[in-house]
């Protein structure tokens, strides 16, 4: 593997979706999905899309990354999927990063940012974390699966914080509401995920934490619909 590999990133966690490729730090091309149609739909078209307009060859790919989790069940199952699929035939590295730390890498440096995605029925997947200066992403809690009440609860004897990914701008109103007196924000929207994917991607190769294809596992957080009924 050359000194600056080349890495496909690959996200459906969130709605949209997003793919990026990076030649070791430098991004060469990302693409945002559409969040009215799903990923199994879309995701080997954009892929070839991206590929074509990056003049990239799958053959050339050194690493595979994915968003593993939390986030959307059958998105995580379809972009595992793919990339467990295109890894194993082509016989390269995979790297998973968990969803969240990605989500806290694009609110940019602090040393709070809670990242949140919507969990659905109005609860979101939360997780705190320290960005440093150089962009290192440190876990301050585990990720959890709470109603924004209960997120509130958490993280409101924070007295800075940086509220960052779709479940903050979901809860801007209740976050907003609840900031009294604190230096509390929303980070901007982030349009392409799959980057920061790349980036932490590229961190997990120089640390020798990437996995064989077969290997990659989803990070759901909590039970999905199907087995909650069964149990």
């Amino acid at each position: 593997m050359s000194s600056e590999p080349l890495i496909l990133a690959v996200e459906t966690a969130t709605l949209p979706g997003s793919l990026a490729i990076a030649r070791g730090t430098e991004m060469i091309g990302v693409l945002s999905g559409d969040p009215g149609v799903s990923h199994s739909n879309t995701l080997l078209a954009d892929l070839e899309k991206l590929l074509t307009h990056t003049k990239v060859k799958l053959a050339d790919i050194d690493l595979f990354a994915v968003a593993a989790g939390p986030g959307s069940f059958t998105g995580l199952r379809i972009g595992i999927a793919t990339v467990k699929a295109l890894a194993a035939t082509l016989d390269r590295p995979c790297a998973a990063v968990p969803t969240l730390q990605a989500v806290a890498l694009a609110g940019g440096p602090s040393d709070a940012s809670i990242a949140l995605l919507p969990a659905g029925r109005g609860e979101v997947f939360a997780q705190l974390f320290s960005i440093s200066a150089a962009g290192a992403v440190t876990a301050l809690d585990e990720p959890s699966h709470i109603s924004p009440q209960k997120m509130i609860d958490k993280y409101g004897s924070l007295e800075t914080a940086v509220w960052c990914g779709e479940g903050a701008i979901a809860q801007r109103e209740l976050i907003e509401s609840s900031a009294a007196g604190k230096q509390w924000r929303v980070a901007p929207r982030i349009n392409n995920l799959a980057r920061y994917v790349a980036t932490l991607a590229l961190r997990n190769l120089n640390q020798n934490e990437i996995v064989a294809p077969d290997a990659l596992q989803a990070i759901y957080v909590r039970p999905s619909d199907a087995e909650l009924k069964v149990s």
